[in-house]
């Protein structure tokens, strides 16, 4: 069962910006509602996407860096990576069906 990975500043580059398939990062916290709102709609699409799509978390508290490099201003940010760059930001706890298209259109 495929589960997204928790990463940090160090991490960033190895893990989303050097990855060789999409990723897709989601920017949160711990006392965040909607971040716990949408964490299970991440989970099972890290499931469909297995092979295909790379999921990963950030936690906004302890990794300042990154948010504030990608402008993440509110949470849950979830931003599509491709070939080391953003291509898509989606903000906010949305349906699963708005993360799916986003995420078919990143891998065509």
């Amino acid at each position: 069962m495929a589960k997204p990975v928790n990463v940090d500043d160090a991490e960033f580059q190895a893990s989303v910006l050097d990855s060789d398939v999409p990723v897709l990062v989601d920017f949160w916290a711990e006392w965040c509602g909607p971040c716990k709102m949408i964490a299970p709609v991440v989970d099972e699409l890290a499931n469909e996407y297995d092979g295909k799509v790379k999921f990963t978390k950030l936690n906004v508290d302890f990794n300042p860096q990154t948010s504030a490099k990608y402008g993440v201003r509110s949470i849950p940010t979830l931003l599509i990576f491709k070939n080391g760059a953003p291509v898509d930001q989606v903000v906010g706890a949305v349906p699963k069906a708005v993360l799916k298209g986003r995420l078919e259109q990143a891998l065509a």
